[in-house]
């Protein structure tokens, strides 16, 4: 994989997914009328944030590489928080019926 040429899609791609976030997280605001954080933000936070450290990593950019490998550690764990929630969630559901 050593064509610029797909090393730019590879950045594009990551760019995208991490931009796309953003609007699903507006879409779901709009819709329920309040600012809401929803799953998909957390998803395509890491998809994206992955993909821009791989591009990242083929750069060489020790800046890119530092930035993004952080913000994956904080995607990463807001993920395990909601799945954490959700158990909870299930668990007091189950308890109750």
């Amino acid at each position: 994989m050593s064509s610029p040429w797909i090393w730019l899609a590879v950045g594009f791609l990551g760019q995208a997914l991490f931009s796309a976030r953003f609007l699903v997280q507006w879409v779901v605001s709009e819709r329920a009328r309040r600012s809401v954080v929803p799953l998909a933000f957390w998803l395509f936070s890491l998809g994206g944030g992955v993909t821009l450290l791989v591009y990242a990593i083929h750069r060489q950019d020790p800046v890119f590489i530092v930035g993004q490998a952080s913000g994956l550690l904080i995607y990463t764990r807001n993920l395990m928080l909601i799945r954490g929630e959700r158990r909870r969630e299930a668990n007091v559901s189950g308890v109750t019926d």
